[in-house]
């Protein structure tokens, strides 16, 4: 079997070598790199910079239609729509369009500004933790790293379970808070053990008290004191109630907007499910470090913090740059998530800038495939800036 195979292959050679040898003596061989890159320049342009073009020019049409023919040209008619608001900063003052793409833009630079450098920081803590010699440190390699396989609408699912009012979450707190209650209302065995961990803290207090007092008898003194001070404030907190919590009301994690949940838990939940991703890049970078500057540091008498400011930030920072573009982009492009945790509530409180571009084209009657063009150019434009912005202020950092 493997005998013709082989055959198989070497006659499949021998019919590729002929053509590619005429082709090479009339194109010469230092044109050849461009023949074997055209099969993926064509799919990458057919997929990628053709669906750009197309969109640069439905912005500038109008009509429901998706056929090219059936759009007429109207200018700039969608972007001064977009743009038309007495106040950028209110959204409410702009007409229907404007006022769910501002929604979306000023939600998700909130949302940007938040979780790129919380995803940033987590992600490199990670990584210096799983950089050093720790016991089982490909298993938690690994454990960092499996929700970035997921799909995000998988892990959102997963998470909805857990955050919805009768969900995971409020389930656990419901039984922590009566298991505490119970606890505090089982009499003196609380007592005893909560007049031990009061003991702790009333020892180095008490002998601080004491300290004073020439007398040999001092420590005793001040054991018996801390002693008989843990029973008096156990006794008096078991049984004067006061730790007796309220009983739990579950919270909509994913309503309630008083307290800013759902924004909360939406920056949670895609750091979550991204975070080993970044992490996987910044471990890839710490191990470029060699380890003979750290040795050396180690014999100047370096600490560790000095270490870390001194040679590992700096020589990291090419991947910093590419982390902090790459979560930048991502994170305006965040959309998976929020739209099944959320679906961009509760009113518009995490309706995203994507969002917004995917409603207006594909949701309802009136496709507005032309205001979710604008929308898209309008947002590559403000992330290009950004980008740009954020390279000058890195490299000038790692220049200095």
């Amino acid at each position: 079997m493997s005998a013709a195979l082989t055959w198989i292959w070497k006659a499949l050679g021998d019919l590729i070598d002929g053509p590619l040898r005429s082709l090479q003596k009339h194109i010469g061989a230092h044109r050849m790199a461009y023949v074997f890159l055209a099969p993926n320049l064509i799919i990458f342009g057919l997929f990628s910079f053709w669906p750009m073009l197309l969109n640069f020019y439905i912005a500038f049409t109008g009509g429901q239609s998706v056929i090219l023919a059936e759009r007429p040209l109207i200018g700039v008619e969608n972007f001064r729509e977009l743009l038309a608001c007495p106040s950028y900063l209110d959204p409410r003052t702009c007409p229907v369009a404007g006022y769910s793409f501002w929604t979306g833009l000023w939600n998700t630079l909130f949302f940007a500004l938040v979780q790129v450098p919380i995803m940033v920081v987590v992600a490199l803590v990670t990584a210096l933790i799983l950089n050093r010699n720790i016991r089982g440190r490909g298993f938690w390699r690994a454990v960092y790293f499996y929700p970035v396989m997921l799909s995000p609408v998988v892990v959102a699912v997963i998470w909805d379970w857990i955050l919805k009012r009768r969900g995971i979450l409020n389930a656990l707190l419901d039984d922590m808070v009566s298991g505490w209650n119970d606890l505090a209302r089982s009499g003196v065995w609380f007592e005893i053990g909560l007049g031990l961990i009061l003991l702790l803290p009333l020892l180095p207090v008490t002998r601080a008290l004491l300290a004073r007092i020439a007398s040999p008898h001092r420590l005793r003194l001040s054991h018996g004191l801390a002693v008989g001070l843990a029973i008096l404030l156990s006794t008096w907190l078991a049984r004067s109630g006061g730790l007796v919590l309220p009983d739990y009301r579950p919270v909509n994690w994913l309503i309630d907007q008083r307290a800013g949940w759902p924004m909360f838990w939406v920056i949670f939940v895609y750091t979550w499910g991204h975070l080993g991703f970044y992490m996987l890049i910044l471990l890839a970078g710490l191990q470029a470090i060699p380890r003979d500057l750290y040795e050396a540091a180690e014999m100047d008498g370096t600490s560790r913090f000095r270490s870390f400011w001194r040679i590992t930030l700096p020589l990291l920072m090419p991947t910093m740059v590419v982390v902090l573009v790459l979560s930048l982009i991502r994170a305006f492009q965040v959309f998976d998530e929020v739209y099944v945790l959320t679906g961009g509530g509760p009113g518009q409180a995490t309706k995203m800038i994507i969002q917004h571009i995917y409603e207006s084209a594909f949701i309802g009657d009136a496709k507005r495939y032309g205001i979710a063009a604008a929308s898209s150019v309008l947002v590559a434009g403000l992330l290009m800036v950004l980008t740009l912005v954020q390279l000058l202020v890195t490299r000038r950092r790692a220049g200095g």
